[in-house]
C-alpha cells in the first residue's frame, strides 16, 4: 500500500492545487488585462481606417502596408528583447515595454503623412517586441508541458476580449468624440486608448514577481512544489542549450512556418474585420464596432474550451488541426457572403479557427524547448511567424486595391491556414503530446 507524501502543511496534492490557484489568481487576469491593452494598441488601427484614410487620402494599399510594418519593427527587435528579459526579469522589462509603447500609441493621433503613419507603425513594433514572447516565456516559468494549454488559452483570449470591448469603444469615441477640441474622432481614440497602457506598466512594476521564488505570497512548500515541477518538466527536454543552437534547430523553423500560417490567418481578420462588416451596409462606427465583437465573443469560448481539453486528453496536433480547417472553411464562405447575418456568422467560425489556433499552437514549441533554448526559441518563432502581421494585411489591401473587392484575399488566408493544418501533421506527436 502506498504511503502519501506529506509535506508541512499537508499532502503534496493539497499544496500543489493550493499553489496553482494562487499563482492563476495572481499573474494570469493580470498579464490577460496586459495583453487586453497591448492588443487593442495594436489594432485599434483597423479602427481608424473607417475615417482616417479618408481624412489623409490613404488608399488600401498604404493603409495596409502601415498596418502591417508594425511587425517588421517587431520582426528586428524580438530576439533581443526575449534574451533581455530572460537576463533583467519580467518585472522591469514588461514595464519598460508597456509604458514606451503607450507614449508611441498615443503619438498617432498627429499622424499627417503615409510617411509619418510607416515610421510610426514601425517604432510602435520595435517598442513592442518582446512583450508577448516574453508573457509565453513567463509562463513556462511558472507552469509545467501538461498544464500549459489552458492557461496560455485564457492568457490568448485577451485576443478575443480586446475586440469584444474594445472595437465598441473604439467606435463609440470616434462618433462622439469627432471634432472636440478641433480633432477627428480617430485622433481621439489613439489617445484615449494609449492611456491603460501607461497606466499598467507602472501596475506590472509595482505587482509583478520574476520568479517562483521571490514571490512572498507564497509559502516554503507551496514554492517547493512549483519549483520540483519545473524542474521535471525540464528533464524531460532536450531543448538546445544556446542561441546560436537554437537557431540551428529544425524543428524551431518548422515551428515558425506553422505560426506564420496561423498569424497570417489571425491579423488578416483583425485588421479588416471593421472594414468587412461596414462593406455588408453596416451604418455608423458604434454599431460596426458592436456588430464586430460577435466573432470575437465566438472565439473567446471556442479557445478556451479547446485548451481545457487538449491538457485533458494530453493531445495536441489534431486540437490545431481541426480549428485551422473550421477558420478556413469560414474565410472561403465569409469571401462571397450577401448579408450581414451571413458574414458574421462566417467571420465568426473563421474567428472561432483563427484564434482558437493562436495559444494551443504554443503547447508544441515550449513542449521541447526550455532555459536558454526557450527565451530564444520562442522569440525567434514569434518573430518569424508574426511577419505574417505584415503580409496578411498588405496583401489584402493590395488584393482589394487590384480586384475591387476582398474575395480573393479570403481564398488566400484560407490557403493558408490549409498549409499550416498540414505542417501541424508533420510535427512527431510523441515530441508534443503530453
Amino acid at each position: 500500500m502506498s504511503q502519501q507524501v506529506l509535506t508541512a502543511d499537508g499532502p503534496v496534492e493539497a499544496v500543489e492545487t493550493r499553489a496553482y490557484r494562487k499563482v492563476f489568481w495572481r499573474i494570469v487576469p493580470f498579464l490577460m488585462l496586459c495583453y487586453v491593452v497591448a492588443y487593442l494598441d495594436r489594432v485599434n488601427v483597423g479602427f481608424a481606417k473607417l475615417q482616417m484614410s479618408q481624412a489623409l487620402g490613404f488608399s488600401e494599399t498604404v493603409f495596409g502596408l502601415g498596418a502591417g510594418i508594425f511587425f517588421l519593427g517587431y520582426f528586428l527587435f524580438e530576439v533581443p528583447s526575449n534574451l533581455i528579459l530572460h537576463r533583467v526579469g519580467a518585472r522591469l522589462w514588461i514595464a519598460r515595454i508597456m509604458v514606451t509603447w503607450g507614449i508611441l500609441s498615443a503619438a498617432f493621433m498627429f499622424v499627417n503623412s503615409a510617411e509619418m503613419f510607416y515610421v510610426l507603425r514601425f517604432l510602435l513594433g520595435l517598442a513592442e517586441a518582446g512583450f508577448y514572447p516574453g508573457v509565453i516565456l513567463y509562463l513556462t516559468q511558472w507552469y509545467p508541458s501538461n498544464r500549459r494549454a489552458k492557461i496560455i488559452a485564457i492568457f490568448m483570449s485577451a485576443i478575443p476580449v480586446s475586440g469584444i470591448f474594445g472595437n465598441p469603444l473604439s467606435g463609440w469615441i470616434m462618433d462622439s468624440f469627432h471634432q472636440t477640441g478641433g480633432l477627428s474622432g480617430w485622433q481621439w481614440m489613439f489617445l484615449i486608448e494609449a492611456v491603460p497602457a501607461l497606466i499598467m506598466g507602472v501596475a506590472v512594476f509595482l505587482h509583478l514577481d520574476n520568479s517562483i521564488e521571490e514571490a512572498k505570497w507564497l509559502d516554503a512548500d507551496e514554492k517547493a512544489v512549483l519549483a520540483r515541477n519545473i524542474e521535471a518538466d525540464s528533464r524531460t527536454k532536450q531543448s538546445p542549450q544556446t542561441t546560436a543552437a537554437t537557431f540551428k534547430d529544425g524543428r524551431v523553423w518548422l515551428m515558425c512556418l506553422i505560426y506564420f500560417a496561423f498569424v497570417t490567418g489571425q491579423y488578416g481578420l483583425t485588421f479588416w474585420m471593421p472594414s468587412l462588416v461596414k462593406a455588408t451596409g453596416v451604418v455608423g462606427n458604434f454599431n460596426i464596432g458592436l456588430i464586430s465583437a460577435i466573432p470575437f465573443l465566438c472565439a473567446v469560448v471556442v479557445m478556451i474550451l479547446c485548451g481545457r481539453s487538449a491538457d485533458r486528453m494530453q493531445e495536441r496536433r489534431w486540437h490545431l488541426v481541426i480549428p485551422a480547417l473550421f477558420g478556413a472553411a469560414g474565410f472561403i464562405v465569409a469571401a462571397t457572403a450577401s448579408s450581414t447575418t451571413i458574414a458574421i456568422a462566417c467571420l465568426s467560425l473563421a474567428a472561432a479557427g483563427v484564434i482558437t489556433c493562436a495559444p494551443l499552437f504554443w503547447s508544441l514549441p515550449t513542449a521541447f524547448l526550455t532555459g536558454t533554448g526557450a527565451a530564444a526559441g520562442i522569440a525567434i518563432v514569434n518573430s518569424v511567424g508574426n511577419l505574417a502581421g505584415f503580409a496578411g494585411p498588405y496583401m489584402i489591401g493590395y488584393v482589394k486595391d487590384l480586384t475591387g473587392n476582398t474575395a480573393m484575399g479570403m481564398y488566400v488566408l484560407a490557403g493558408v491556414l490549409l498549409v499550416g493544418a498540414a505542417a501541424v501533421l508533420t510535427v512527431p506527436a510523441k515530441l508534443v503530446n503530453r
